[in-house]
């Protein structure tokens, strides 16, 4: 049984792993070097990739006749991870910005893993849209993992 406060709560905290995950690649694009091209699109269309999907879980949360949150919930605890991932930068090598890219990453996998779960009681429009996301999410992870592993 769908319960829309539950839905909402999930979404939200969704909507803030999303957002803290957009400005975490924002800055691990200023830790990146001049010759670190490649990553630094990566890492923008993932961003971007982020906003997006705040948006989209937005517009459902409206939907749904909630409010959207735009700080810390009480229950959303996972998206933090992301904070932490961005207060870790500050002029490390490549491979180091990788590193603490799929630890973000992995948090916010475990968010999308955890909102699909039946207890987190989604309501039915909204599952379609945060399984394509968690599809795009797994996406990301497995790309920056296999970047991190290809570093020496």
């Amino acid at each position: 049984m769908e319960t829309p406060t539950k839905s909402a709560e999930v979404l939200n905290d969704l909507i803030e792993i999303n957002n803290d995950r957009s400005a975490g690649f924002e800055r691990a694009l200023k830790d990146l070097g001049d010759n670190d091209h490649d990553l630094k699109s990566i890492f923008e269309d993932y961003s971007a990739q982020s906003r997006k999907f705040a948006q989209e879980l937005t517009a459902i949360v409206a939907s749904q006749g909630a409010d959207t949150e735009t700080g810390n919930s009480a229950s959303g605890t996972i998206h933090r991870a992301w904070i932490e991932v961005k207060a870790l930068f500050s002029g490390h090598d490549r491979k180091a910005v990788l590193q603490e890219c799929e630890r973000g990453e992995d948090a916010i996998k475990k968010a999308y893993r955890e909102a699909l779960s039946p207890e987190s009681n989604l309501a039915s429009e909204a599952i379609q849209t945060v399984s394509t996301q968690a599809e795009a999410i797994n996406q990301a992870h497995d790309r920056i993992k296999a970047l991190r592993d290809s570093q020496a």
